[in-house]
């Protein structure tokens, strides 16, 4: 038991150090992990061969992040995904087999080998590239969207890999068995009986297919016709702990039962969470688990890094950094050609290709087992682990190297963007929630708008519905001009990125000192921000909103409509006043935490704030008091 906390402690106080210190220094969540690895294990020994054991259980963090993706994904939006799955998806595996197998045959290893060592750098990290494009806000983007759908036909394709390694198998090295290192799955520790249990294990080809499309089938009903009932149960139990225990029963259930039909657990997960996007528990679930994955996940990279082997590095360091990189070059001339055929922006083809040009987790489960099937030596396994474990240790610095790249390309144009053949009276930039509210009242109003945007899809998207809009970066001054800078009387501002609204905003500000500019804000610091710019009138994107909900609030706790009203419009009076009234303390480049006179200011103005709110209530009381 000492031992255990003892480990324990190593292990959350090196992320604990590591991960904030990356994330200042701008290097991401996932290096920082990466690098905590290396310290406790390679470098000062601190942990030994239990990583390994332990890494097989964060392995568990990659299934609850396809299950929360899962969530997120409608049935429909699957569908419709098809295409691009199969096309996109499935050309980069074959393609990347293909190549780096005929590497293989050209280094001297024989065609069972070497369409092994395809298979298993074919596979990118799931967890490393879903971790760092959500943290750097890049999932959404056509990049973003076309990496998921490559990582998880990836997925998909585990199946069929495993399926075929066991004819691969090299005689002369049937006999040799794992010696108890990394290399062994979750399924070989433990005893035999455990080892061996399967629900398709000695059934002919049909029955193996029966029983998979029922374990599918199985997942589904349960999700379609069990949950609801079951959440019900639940709820009368009135017991917080009881909705994370039934979230982690249902994630952990589905992956035994995948595993048991011999299934990735990663894709079984996925699937119930696709089956339950439509669910109202799915914002529960999702609060839930959220927290279990992020922690398994971190402990997953600190164990990748942990597990490098140093001492085989050390031994021919140029020969196993130049095989990592080749793979990576390799994967990298099959991604960003793909990204061309299929027609990516030139940002995002360089996302796509940066993003997955590394070697993954589900590499590990392949080699253990190709070595277990005889496919692969000892020696050369270890080796792959190796140059799979430094390739997922390089993709964080990609990202940081795709950073660069966007920004020194600057304004270069990533696509043909639309000529804009129309100027209104109102410029809207941005067509999102808020933006298309605002253009939606204004033309109702009888007034001319013109929309640009630089998300394809949302224009398109408009356009479906009856409205104009122009693709394009808002920011250009070229298409600004086109749009009618010149004469308009109105810039709305509701582009997405804090950095390219204050841009826009004193852009225009500049071009157009009479132009009255609305703008959208992220938060109070934002607003400073965008004032500084030129902005005459700053919205903060939830803050009416706010206000509304806490209105209702107020009114179910036993205010009437016009109290809570009347607090309402008080709050609204004051914190705009307040607002005006600490722009004057705010330094631009330094956070408000830092600023003592800020901090002071803004105390002292909540605690008017209160008293004047308290004040008016009671005055109210009283006046209903009075005969």
């Amino acid at each position: 038991m000492e031992t255990f906390l003892f480990q324990a402690t190593i292990y959350l106080g090196a992320a604990v150090i590591a991960v904030p210190l990356a994330a200042r220094l701008g290097l991401g969540s996932v290096l920082g992990y990466l690098l905590a690895g290396i310290v406790i294990g390679p470098v000062t020994g601190l942990v030994g061969s239990e990583t390994q054991d332990l890494q097989h259980f964060a392995e568990f963090g990659v299934v609850m992040m396809l299950f929360l993706i899962g969530l997120e994904l409608e049935p429909r939006a699957l569908w419709n995904m098809r295409q691009r799955l199969l096309g996109l998806g499935g050309l980069q595996v074959g393609l990347t087999m293909l190549a780096i197998s005929a590497g293989s045959l050209a280094m001297g290893y024989d065609p069972s080998t070497a369409i092994a060592i395809g298979m298993i750098f074919a596979l990118s990290s799931t967890a490393i590239v879903l971790q760092t494009l959500t943290e750097k806000g890049l999932m959404q983007t056509s990049g973003g969207r076309s990496i998921f759908t490559v990582l998880l036909a990836q997925d998909i394709a585990v199946i069929p890999m495993l399926a075929l390694l066991p004819l691969l198998a090299v005689p002369a090295l049937m006999t040799l068995a794992p010696d108890g290192s990394m290399l062994r799955t979750v399924a070989d520790h433990g005893d035999d009986h455990h080892a061996t249990l399967s629900l398709v294990e000695g059934l002919p080809g049909w029955g193996v297919t029966l029983v998979t499309v029922g374990a599918v089938a199985v997942v589904v009903l349960v999700g379609v016709f069990l949950t609801r009932p079951v959440f019900r149960y639940i709820h009368h139990a009135r017991l917080r702990e009881m909705y994370t225990a039934l979230a982690l029963l249902m994630v952990v259930a589905t992956a035994v039962l995948m595993t048991l039909v011999g299934l990735s657990p990663a894709l079984g997960t996925f699937l119930a969470g696709v089956v339950l996007a439509n669910s109202e528990f799915r914002h529960e679930l999702e609060s839930d688990l959220a927290p279990f994955k992020g922690l398994l996940l971190g402990l997953f990279f600190i164990t990748v890094g942990a597990g490098i082997d140093f001492t085989l590095l050390f031994g021919d360091p140029a020969r196993i950094i130049s095989l990592a990189l080749t793979v990576m070059v390799i994967k990298g001339i099959v991604l960003f050609g793909l990204a061309v055929v299929f027609k990516l922006h030139k940002k995002d083809r360089w996302l796509f290709t940066l993003g997955l040009a590394q070697a993954g987790e589900f590499g590990f489960v392949l080699i253990s087992f190709s070595l277990q099937q005889g496919v692969l030596t000892q020696g050369l396994a270890g080796q792959l682990l190796l140059i799979t474990a430094l390739s997922m240790l390089i993709t964080p610095l990609l990202f940081i190297i795709y950073e660069v790249i966007i920004r020194q390309m600057g304004d270069i144009e990533e696509t043909v963007h639309d000529e804009v053949d129309e100027q209104g009276t109102v410029i809207i930039a941005g067509i999102g929630r808020f933006g298309q509210i605002v253009n939606r009242l204004v033309q109702s109003a009888g007034f001319e708008t013109v929309v640009v945007d630089s998300d394809l899809s949302a224009v398109q998207m408009m356009r479906k519905f009856g409205f104009r809009g122009f693709f394009g970066d808002p920011t250009r001054p070229d298409l600004l001009n086109a749009a009618g800078l010149e004469d308009a009387k109105v810039l709305v501002v509701a582009i997405d990125g804090r950095d390219a609204a204050n841009k826009l905003v004193r852009y225009a500000r500049k071009a157009r000192p009479d132009l009255h500019i609305i703008a959208r804000a992220r938060d109070r610091v934002h607003v400073h921000e965008l004032y500084d710019a030129g902005a005459d009138d700053i919205v903060r994107e939830m803050f009416d909103s706010s206000l509304r909900a806490g209105r209702y609030a107020l009114e179910n706790l036993g205010l009437s409509d016009f109290e809570a009203s009347e607090l309402e419009t008080a709050f609204y009076q004051h914190d705009r006043t307040a607002l005006r009234e600490l722009a004057e303390l705010w330094r631009p480049g330094v956070p408000v935490s830092e600023v003592p006179e800020y901090v002071a200011r803004a105390r002292a103005l909540n605690t008017e704030l209160e008293f004047a709110l308290t004040a008016r209530q009671q005055a109210a009381e009283s006046k209903e008091k009075l005969p």
